[in-house]
Parts: C-alpha cells; sequence; structure tokens
C-alpha cells in the first residue's frame, strides 16, 4: 500500500511536517508495511516557506526586519532547490501573531519588514520570488512594503506619509522615481487563497479588519483611506486593480503587489503543489491523507485540502482529510473531491489541551482512520 500524507498545518500546534509525521507514526501503527510518502503543503500562510524549502530540498534563511508596529523581528525566508527562486512568508515578518492582543490596531501596523525580505531576495542575486501573504496584521494596502522598497507616498503639502493604513486617509500622489529598479526584471508569484477585492462589504477592512483589532468605526475609516488610495495608485500607475480577486488580501497587500510590483497572484496551493512535483506523486498511489487545523465552510473555497483533492481527484486516488476539528459546513467539501473527514479530537476537551497534545492526538486519530479502512478491506461480497 502507497499512502501520500499531504497536511497543511495545524496552526498555533503542529507544522505541516509535524502533522505528517504524526500521520505516519499512525498509519504504520495499522499498515507496518505501507510506503508512506510525506508532502507538508501551504496555502500561502503559515508554513508556507519551511513546505516549500522542505519539498524542494532548498535552504532557510533569517533576516531581521522591523514587525508589523516597527519593531525588530528575526524573519525566516528561503531559497528552492533550484537555487534561484526565493520564497517568503509575509506573516513571518508582518504577521498577526507578532503583535500582542493588546497593541493590535490595524490603523498603524505595516508591511514594511515584508518589503525588507523582497530586498533581501534581490540582495542575494535572487530573481524569481513566491510571496505568500496569509496570516496579516496589516491594513496598509502594501504601501509599507512598496516604501521599504523605495516608493514614497505623499500628503498635500509634499510630506511623506507615516507608516499605517489609516495615514492614508491623508494620501494626494505617489512617488515611485525611487522605486527599486530590480523589481522589473522580477517574477513574482503571490500564493493567496481570497478573492477579495480591495475595498466595499467584502474588502481588506470589512472582512478582515475586526481580526485584525478593528472596531466598526476602525473598519469604517480604513475602507475609506482604501478608497482614496486605489484612485491615487490607479491615477499614478494607470492600472485600476482595487476589483481584482484577492486585492484585498492581507490587508490590500495584494493589490500593493499588483501595483508596484510585476506579481501575478495564485492559489497558494496550486503554487505549492507544482513546487512540490504533487501530481507526478499522486500518480498510482493508494490513498491520499490531507488535514488542516480546523475545517469547515471556507475550506471549500479553495483551501489545502480541497487543492490536494482535486490533483488527486485526476488520478482516482481516494482522499481522507484528518483535521484538528470540523466546524459548520465541513462537509461542503464532500463535493469538492474528498471523500471522507475525519478529527482528531476524541473526546470533549478544550481548545488548549487539543493544541498542547496536537502531535499525539493526530496519531492516534490517524490510527482510528486506518483500522476503518483495514475493515473496508475485509468487506465485500462473499463467496
Amino acid at each position: 500500500m502507497r499512502i501520500i500524507v499531504a497536511p497543511d498545518s495545524y496552526k498555533g500546534s503542529v507544522s505541516a511536517l509535524g502533522v505528517a509525521q504524526a500521520i505516519e507514526r499512525g498509519i504504520h501503527a495499522v499498515f507496518p508495511d505501507a510506503q508512506v510518502q510525506k508532502v507538508p503543503i501551504a496555502d500561502g500562510g503559515e508554513g508556507t516557506v519551511e513546505a516549500l524549502v522542505a519539498a524542494t530540498g532548498g535552504r532557510l534563511e533569517y533576516t531581521e526586519v522591523p514587525g508589523p508596529l516597527g519593531e525588530p523581528v528575526r524573519a525566516l525566508w528561503g531559497v528552492l532547490g533550484d537555487g534561484r527562486t526565493a520564497v517568503i512568508e509575509m506573516a513571518s515578518a508582518s504577521g498577526l501573531p507578532l503583535v500582542p492582543k493588546e497593541l493590535r490596531d490595524p490603523r498603524i501596523t505595516s508591511t514594511a519588514g515584508t518589503g525588507w525580505l523582497v530586498k533581501a531576495a534581490l540582495d542575494a542575486g535572487l530573481r524569481k520570488l513566491v510571496i505568500g501573504i496569509g496570516g496579516s496584521a496589516t491594513n496598509d494596502g502594501g504601501t509599507g512594503l512598496a516604501q521599504a522598497l523605495g516608493a514614497r507616498f505623499l500628503d498635500a503639502d509634499g510630506a511623506s506619509l507615516p507608516q499605517g493604513g489609516g495615514a492614508l486617509a491623508r494620501l494626494d500622489r505617489i512617488d515611485l522615481a525611487g522605486l527599486d529598479p530590480r523589481l522589473a526584471g522580477l517574477e513574482i508569484m503571490v500564493a493567496c487563497d481570497v478573492d477579495n477585492p480591495l475595498t466595499g462589504p467584502r474588502g481588506a477592512s470589512a472582512i478582515y479588519g475586526p481580526q485584525k483589532g478593528a472596531t466598526p468605526d476602525m473598519v469604517q475609516e480604513l475602507d475609506r483611506a482604501l478608497g482614496i488610495y486605489a484612485k491615487v495608485a490607479a491615477r499614478t500607475t494607470g492600472r485600476d486593480v482595487s476589483e481584482l480577486p484577492g486585492a484585498g488580501a492581507a490587508g490590500g497587500l495584494g493589490a500593493g503587489l499588483l501595483w508596484f510590483t510585476p506579481a501575478r497572484l495564485r492559489p497558494g496551493v496550486e503554487i505549492v503543489l507544482e513546487a512540490t512535483g504533487f501530481d507526478a506523486l499522486v500518480t498510482g498511489a493508494d490513498l491520499v491523507i490531507t488535514g488542516e487545523g480546523r475545517t469547515d465552510a471556507q475550506t471549500a473555497m479553495g483551501k489545502a485540502p480541497v487543492g490536494v483533492a482535486e490533483v488527486a481527484g485526476r488520478h482516482q486516488v481516494p482522499v481522507v482529510c484528518l483535521s484538528g476539528g470540523l466546524d459548520q459546513g465541513a462537509d461542503d467539501v464532500l463535493a469538492h473531491g474528498i471523500d471522507a473527514l475525519a478529527s482528531i479530537v476524541p473526546q470533549p476537551m478544550t481548545l488548549e489541551v487539543c493544541i498542547s497534545q496536537g502531535p499525539a492526538l493526530i496519531e492516534a486519530a490517524a490510527a482510528r482512520v486506518c483500522r476503518l479502512i483495514k475493515v473496508g478491506m475485509k468487506c465485500g461480497p462473499r463467496a
């Protein structure tokens, strides 16, 4: 039996590689002779760098950058096995977990640190970038990143605006004369798993602002500011990208990358699966086990397990999704190539206990799933 184990991370608990290792242990407890191939995956958020570096035999790098509030952060990025592609995870430099809950205010947080990581890749001579933009603490439309790369955002008096999305309410013009010329020759793929526009009821501020600390009044303030920014940026670049799917990702970083770099937005899981050669790996497999921290209605909208199932389905390989928890709408994924769902939680327990016991719970749940598969293998017509 050949089994492909391709989970996303259980965010806040276990990395994608850790999940895959725990599932492998559970499989071998029931099928000791099974051939297990671990393929940690991600969709552009936490774990994207490690998943791609591990899959391609690359290397990890660390660079000190300003965090969302300007404090020094040791940010992780990587170089893929081809030696010419950088992979950057904006969550490592500008992510929500970097900001204590009591200090969260998306009017002042910045993507500058992510821009510093792009500069680090350029300084290393890399000409192809993969940028994962999930998990942001920001709502600045990517202006912090652009400032780090040489752009200037000016008010009516010609003064440079401070960092943060709130200041964009005073934006009058954008000066791109100092933008790093090395950007022009780059190939940039942006791993994005949402389709929100920049502004409006489905925009960056309304949908994601509250989880970053925005009150209802702040949401309105930030949405107005991004609206002003959109008009000035479109006038400056000759392109209006504010309504494109993904423009509102990461507090508008999707739009900023489209305006100020030669970026293309793609579903993050597609980028990761291509980089791992997942299509070829699945060929001839007997089973795929995927998973994530929580499976719910959003999973069916292109999250990692559904991306895995889409590839497996082309090869008629069954897929089990083993997740930390199953929430409202989880069954929606059954219409998107996933054949069975299972949770790692065996009994009522707090989230804190689940997180602290993550690897052991995953291993035990994988063994339970395999025992059910073993029963199924014994079922069938009797002579």
